[in-house]
């Protein structure tokens, strides 16, 4: 799960009208004889995806395997990077190639390809399984529009989890998991005294906007996040408040090691499970790096999922799209993917191994670990429901927010200076 960049909706749009707008290009006579073929193998489904961490490897596996038990036969496209799997995925379906299903993450990525109608709806489906009663209210605003389903969510993904090592806070007489932003920082300090790496950090952007939205939700609180991220309030953005804010994500610079820059962020988890680093600021998908590495919550690591007792829990996720087509072979797999991907069955073993928690509120979690529990217990908690910042951002926005935070993380720029252009790019 990683964040759209800002060019990949610019592309669409432009791509679509100097194709003239071809909205039926999965219907088209001229489209490619692998795609036509398609419909003589029922339930034949290629999915797209970025899954590609050993983690993530072993959570798509778990769909294919129960797709195929269904009746499905899967094809695996694994395209490592979630830009480049959707740029590619969005190339094939405008181009007239369209796999059968493709993932984006659970925001306005894929608003763009709705409107051009590029996109089959699976409503018979959704009715049929009642998603309007067992998904969230902010998820069924995402993949509901104008009365249509467009798109199957598989999990929730929180984004701002703060992840330490059991090892390394016992190195650093750290008796008990901090608790406030004080605390935290506190933390922080002894581990570095210890020799430890105190925050483990891959310098790409899209994680420094990370660590951005874990100091404004837990600094901040939910109403400063809400004026400046949905809102885009100017007296918000140019509040003391917020210049604390950006202060205080600064200030994690300093825990840093100087060999984060460009760093992934199964990489940066990595240096948890060795014991090398204290804590890591990343969404719940770090979870299964620690499954993978046969590491136990509670002995090996632990996970909070706030500083306060009121954190809001910034929610996003994975879902899957279906190129329009009008193959029934291909309709039917579409169907079929649909229904199984929401299995209660299917969500809990998958969610087990990529680390978030099921999307359905209805599924069973007793068999699942203590980070998937308190994340849906947190879940019935309407008001600590929040999306991050690409659910009330455009495309464009979003982007233009990350640069400013890269660059502010990466220069000496003034706070001033990133709280004006903040308020600059944020003007309608």
């Amino acid at each position: 799960m990683l964040p759209l960049r800002r060019s990949c909706s610019v592309w669409v749009m432009g791509f679509v009208a100097m194709l003239g707008c071809g909205l039926a290009v999965a219907a088209s006579p001229h489209a490619s004889p692998r795609l036509l073929n398609q419909a003589a193998t029922p339930a034949k489904a290629e999915v797209i995806h970025w899954w590609t961490s050993s983690s993530e490897s072993l959570a798509v596996k778990s769909i294919a395997d129960a797709y195929r038990k269904a009746g499905g036969l899967w094809v695996d496209s694994a395209i490592a990077g979630a830009d480049q799997a959707r740029a590619i995925a969005i190339n094939r379906i405008v181009g007239g190639n369209a796999p059968t299903a493709a993932q984006f993450n659970t925001t306005k990525q894929f608003l763009d390809l709705i409107e051009q109608g590029m996109l089959n709806n699976v409503d018979d489906v959704a009715i049929a399984e009642h998603w309007d009663q067992v998904l969230p209210e902010s998820v069924l605003n995402v993949i509901r529009i104008q009365g249509h389903y467009y798109a199957v969510p598989v999990n929730i993904h929180m984004q701002t989890w703060i992840w330490y090592s059991q090892a390394a806070f016992k190195k650093a007489g750290i008796s008990k998991e901090p608790s406030s932003v004080a605390e935290f920082f506190a933390a922080l300090e002894k581990l570095k005294a210890a020799g430890l790496i105190p925050l483990a950090h891959g310098g790409q952007a899209w994680q420094e906007t990370i660590l951005f939205q874990a100091m404004l939700s837990n600094v901040g609180g939910k109403d400063l996040y809400l004026k400046v991220i949905r809102d885009r309030d100017p007296k918000a953005i140019s509040s003391d408040a917020f210049k604390n804010v950006l202060l205080t994500f600064k200030r994690l610079q300093n825990y840093v090691d100087i060999g984060s820059p460009g760093r992934n962020w199964n990489d940066a988890s990595a240096m948890l499970i060795s014991g090398k680093a204290g804590i890591q600021i990343m969404g719940d998908w770090v979870k299964g790096e620690f499954t993978a590495a046969k590491q136990q919550i509670g002995k090996d690591y632990g996970c909070i999922a706030g500083l306060t007792p009121n954190s809001p829990y910034l929610i996003q996720g994975d879902a899957f799209v279906f190129p329009k087509t009008t193959q029934e072979a291909n309709i039917k797999a579409q169907k079929l993917l649909a229904k199984v991907l929401l299995m209660p069955s299917t969500q809990i073993e998958f969610n087990k191994l990529k680390g978030s928690i099921p999307i359905r509120s209805d599924v069973d979690v007793s068999s699942m670990d203590a980070c998937v529990k308190i994340g849906m217990n947190i879940m019935k908690d309407k008001s600590r429901q929040v999306g991050i910042s690409e659910i009330y951002l455009t495309p464009d926005q979003n982007g233009a927010l990350q640069d400013i935070l890269t660059a502010y993380w990466n220069t000496k720029m003034p706070v001033e200076k990133a709280q004006k252009s903040i308020l600059n790019a944020f003007k309608d």
